[in-house]
């Protein structure tokens, strides 16, 4: 009887494995690494709430297999946590994607566990131009702050804004945002009379705001991630009498993220950006997003470019998985995505099959109100923008 009892506890246990076997290889498993606590915590919750947008509207299976998204946090800024989050997701979990990464030396510290593993990463946002040049399994669906920032040496430079004093993050994205916008403006003939670069972490304002002043400029470029760096320049901008003193703020459209827009209030009004996706975008696939986010995400605000990140990150995984019918092999993945064309809530994108980083339309916006409510209203465009970090 005993015999019978442990023969009969055996044949359990291994329709037990069995049946998890069964269920990994009817799953794709999306590793999804970011910071959800922490100063830059609206990062990895905007990803996954573009996450959860696509979801809901494409449906959780795709070519017969479920869709299952593993959080980690990697509280970062933390390049070591993110890495080791990372092997843990490929070699315990299995994942057949790493997705996510909302900072630059996140995505750098895991880009060597990719090109091992030869695993299929997403970025959704980490924006340095770097990035994808350490693995030739990344691909990037979100921008490059020299994207964004030659467009809009170009654009100060058609409206007689000469004189300029870049402001950025000192960090590897903040960098590359002062490089590109400097180098497109002098080579049109306007000057930087000072750099300035302020710490990632908690940057005191006022003497960096007192500098600008000092220095007369036509405008201040600005480069901050977004969150309580955006905020807490604006405020010192209004307090310190710049607008007065006729000097302009232009940037990345970071400064004026649509999330934070609501609560950085009236000191944003008429402040010019330019950017790959505003909140007030008009197109039928926007306000699908819209509609899909706010339904998915009850209560988180107003999405931003992180969450139409996450949102585009998905469509590449579906479309990847369904046209490898399910079965995921890192080589034949990145295949599919160099020159993958969607169709995305910011405007038609492709993944460049040289670099695989996204091409796309980079948008010249002003805050303005619309209907009581502040938004980066678009009024002019630069098209099929490449990274021209990428030299």
């Amino acid at each position: 009887m005993k015999h019978a009892m442990s023969r009969i506890v055996i044949a359990a246990a291994a329709l037990g494995v069995g049946l998890l076997a069964q269920a990994a290889e009817n799953t794709i498993k999306v590793g999804l690494v970011a910071p959800f606590s922490g100063p830059f915590a609206d990062y990895g919750k905007q990803m996954e709430g573009g996450i959860k947008a696509y979801i809901a509207q494409h449906g959780s299976t795709v070519a017969g297999k479920k869709i299952e998204i593993l959080v980690r946090d990697t509280t970062g800024p933390a390049p070591e946590i993110a890495k080791r989050l990372a092997q843990e997701l490929v070699t315990r979990d299995k994942v057949d994607f790493l997705a996510g990464f909302g900072l630059t030396p996140e995505a750098l510290a895991v880009a060597p566990l990719a090109e091992q593993a030869k695993k299929p990463m997403i970025v959704m946002n980490a924006a340095s131009s770097i990035v994808t040049t350490k693995s030739n399994y990344i691909a990037r669906v979100s921008m490059t702050l020299p994207q964004s920032s030659a467009p809009m040496a170009t654009w100060a430079l058609k409206n007689k804004i000469r004189k300029v004093v870049t402001l950025v993050a000192d960090y590897a994205p903040g960098i590359d945002a002062e490089t590109a916008f400097k180098e497109t403006l002098t080579a049109g003939g306007g000057t930087v009379p000072e750099t300035i670069r302020v710490p990632l972490k908690n940057p005191d304002f006022a003497p960096y705001i007192q500098r600008i002043k000092d220095a007369k400029p036509d405008a201040v470029f600005v480069f901050v991630p977004p969150g309580e760096h955006t905020i807490a320049f604006m405020k010192g901008y209004r307090e310190r009498g710049l607008a007065e003193a006729g000097i302009k703020v232009i940037g990345t459209g970071d400064l004026t993220d649509d999330h934070m827009l609501p609560a950085m209030g009236d000191a944003t009004l008429g402040v010019i950006t330019t950017f790959h996706y505003s909140a007030a975008h008009k197109s039928p696939e926007n306000a699908a997003f819209l509609k899909s986010f706010a339904s998915a995400n009850p209560g988180a605000g107003r999405p931003n470019f992180m969450a139409v990140g996450g949102y585009d990150g998905m469509a590449a995984i579906y479309e990847v998985t369904r046209q490898l019918k399910g079965n995921i092999d890192g080589d034949k993945a990145m295949a599919v995505l160099k020159g993958l064309k969607l169709n995305s809530p910011r405007g038609p994108i492709m993944l460049d099959p040289a670099t695989r980083d996204v091409v796309q339309t980079e948008y010249v916006r002003r805050v303005e109100k619309v209907n009581g409510e502040l938004f980066n209203v678009e009024f002019d465009q630069f098209p099929n923008q490449k990274d021209p970090g990428k030299k």
